[in-house]
């Protein structure tokens, strides 16, 4: 009999963001059971499993709505014992504000987080000790609206999304200073090849948030991590929002599509993709159709399965990247109506 990609999961755990919760899910990955529920504060949006110290941080980011579009900008991390579901401690990054953003050096006790900016100055990104859970840095990252983090294999080097931005900033994380700015038209997800000699940026702005007849064609923007310099573009048939590269070096690229209704011009969402290439040769593999608005991407640590979080359609896609076929998928009152926004993988305990 054909070994299941589920089959050995048991103890292995899937932490969900519901932002209409507002709440943090944990499910069973081997048999999607629902384990538990952590409510937080409002407007939950990214999570990072420390598994040295078994904490999941939680960035809360805006009071209610999105982007230019909210009521108040929160200067929070939610951390969170994942195995008793309880809230640890709440950390306070004001005058800091807007986290979004998490990545993990977990060798060196350092959590980087994204922020939008603070009150005298642009965005940028806190540096916090994971024993002591308290900031000891910032990182300047030269612009407004700093959103996703990704670093290097050898943590030294990091690289910071920012939005609207025509630049992605490229950070000393040793130094804490910012020493370059690849030029992109604006940035989402972004994330780094397993050698560290490429970056790969979801970049579908026009300098700003442009009509549809002044954004660039869609794709992934590739960046030679020497010059910080774009050498290629992956074509994408829709923007890209979330980025990933799973342990067996695939890249995954969650595609955001809409549909326009011919009688009313109205636009509303329709079914992503979730698009995969080959981070070494940039071949493309093969795609899948998921929920509405993909959000966040992530993976099982042998690179087996994608889990993709959809955002308009509360869902939460579960597929096997070697077949890239579908193995379930989450939904649910539990996600609510809309919001599922950010996952991680937690191993069982050694």
């Amino acid at each position: 009999m054909q070994q299941s990609p589920r089959d050995g999961r048991e103890g292995d755990v899937l932490a969900v963001v519901s932002q209409s919760g507002p709440a943090v899910l944990f499910f069973d990955a081997a048999c999607d059971r629902l384990l538990g529920r952590v409510e937080t504060l409002a407007d939950p949006h990214e999570l990072c499993f420390d598994p040295t110290h078994r904490l999941l941080w939680c960035t809360m980011t805006y009071y209610s709505g999105a982007y230019h579009a909210n009521t108040g900008r929160r200067t929070e991390l939610t951390v969170i014992d994942p195995d008793t579901h309880r809230i640890v401690e709440i950390v306070n990054l004001a005058p800091e504000h807007a986290p979004h953003g998490l990545a993990l050096d977990a060798e060196r006790r350092r959590l980087y987080v994204t922020v939008e900016g603070a009150s005298d100055g642009p965005g940028g990104v806190v540096v916090i000790d994971t024993a002591t859970r308290r900031p000891v840095g910032r990182i300047d990252t030269g612009a407004p609206g700093s959103h996703w983090v990704a670093l290097d294999p050898a943590r030294q080097t990091g690289y910071v999304a920012n939005k609207e931005t025509p630049f992605v900033s490229v950070i000393d994380l040793e130094q804490g200073t910012l020493t370059a700015k690849a030029e992109v038209p604006g940035s989402e997800g972004l994330a780094v090849s397993a050698d560290g000699k490429h970056v790969f940026v979801a970049a579908p702005y026009g300098g700003s948030f442009a009509d549809s007849d002044g954004r660039p064609a869609p794709g992934i923007k590739v960046i030679d991590a020497r010059t910080a310099s774009v050498i290629e573009t992956l074509p994408t048939d829709n923007p890209v929002v979330p980025m990933h590269v799973a342990s067996t070096g695939k890249l995954l690229a969650g595609e955001v599509c809409t549909q326009t209704d011919p009688d009313s011009g109205t636009v509303r969402m329709a079914p992503g993709r979730l698009t995969v290439f080959a981070a070494d040769t940039r071949e493309h593999v093969g795609s899948f159709e998921v929920g509405l608005c993909p959000l966040t991407i992530t993976s099982s640590p042998d690179g087996r399965i994608a889990y993709v979080s959809c955002y308009a359609s509360g869902t939460v896609d579960i597929i096997d990247l070697e077949t890239l076929q579908s193995l379930t998928f989450l939904s649910g009152s539990e996600l609510g109506e809309s919001g599922a926004h950010g996952l991680a993988y937690l191993p069982r305990p050694a």
